[in-house]
């Protein structure tokens, strides 16, 4: 049986309230840190931590609002980025509270610290992908339908994690040009990468409920999202469970 837990993580006079989900057998286990879209910790990414658990992975769902918040109101679909706002408006801010949630994580008990892995929706996209320019010991990052810019671009060598990128063609919220600045920031990195992109797929393809969020440009794409998923879950077999991948 699966085991839940509250996670509390501090950071810049704020109190997050996480949930981890614990796999059964004694640890140390791999862990995912999983970052939901910026309306917080729903149903859909409660449900991607505990089929993460069901896998062996200790997995911890992360609150970026604070108190656990979670924002799922169609008729105002704004609130959770005006909630938000000031990590934005803050240089660096962001990463800082994505970094505060690696370290918490890792110091968990049962968490093997050299098997670490972190994906991200929407919001939680740019999230993790802030996490590896910030150099974190990470094996692999997964973004879905994450927006691709920062302010600090990664330096040449800083990326210590295999960054993965699924990304819908038809998504308002990703531009050709936002695209073809985040390749060339990772081949200045030296980073290893690949993204992948579904033609005609609009943003937030992966959560069913996406259409009831009263934003036009979200759809959910069930192709899209298979094959999303199935490629995440090889590669965090490939780079959390194969011994040979130290």
């Amino acid at each position: 049986m699966i085991e839940h837990r509250v996670v509390h993580c501090q950071h810049d006079g704020t109190e997050m309230v996480g949930r981890i989900d614990l796999p059964q057998g004694p640890g140390p286990h791999p862990a995912i840190l999983v970052f939901p879209t910026a309306r917080g910790m729903m149903e859909h990414v409660l449900q991607v931590s505990k089929e993460l658990a069901g896998q062996g992975y200790v997995a911890l769902t992360v609150d970026m609002h604070g108190s656990g918040a979670f924002f799922n109101d169609s008729n105002d679909p704004g609130a959770a980025t005006r909630h938000l706002m000031p990590l934005f408006q803050t240089p660096g801010a962001l990463r800082a509270r994505v970094v505060a949630w690696f370290e918490q994580l890792r110091a968990q008990p049962d968490v093997d610290s050299n098997r670490i892995a972190a994906i991200g929706y929407c919001l939680g996209g740019q999230c993790v992908l802030e996490l590896a320019r910030h150099g974190a010991d990470l094996k692999l990052v997964v973004s879905f339908h994450g927006t691709l810019g920062t302010s600090d671009p990664a330096q040449p060598g800083a990326i210590k994690a295999t960054v993965a990128v699924y990304n819908g063609d038809a998504d308002p919220f990703v531009s050709r040009e936002s695209v073809t600045i985040f390749e060339d920031e990772m081949r200045s990195a030296g980073a290893r990468w690949f993204l992948t992109h579904f033609g005609g797929v609009k943003h937030c393809y992966t959560d069913p409920g996406s259409g009831n969020m009263g934003v036009d440009g979200n759809a959910y794409d069930e192709f899209a999202t298979f094959v999303t998923w199935a490629g995440t879950s090889a590669l965090l077999e490939r780079f959390l469970l194969d011994k040979q991948n130290d």
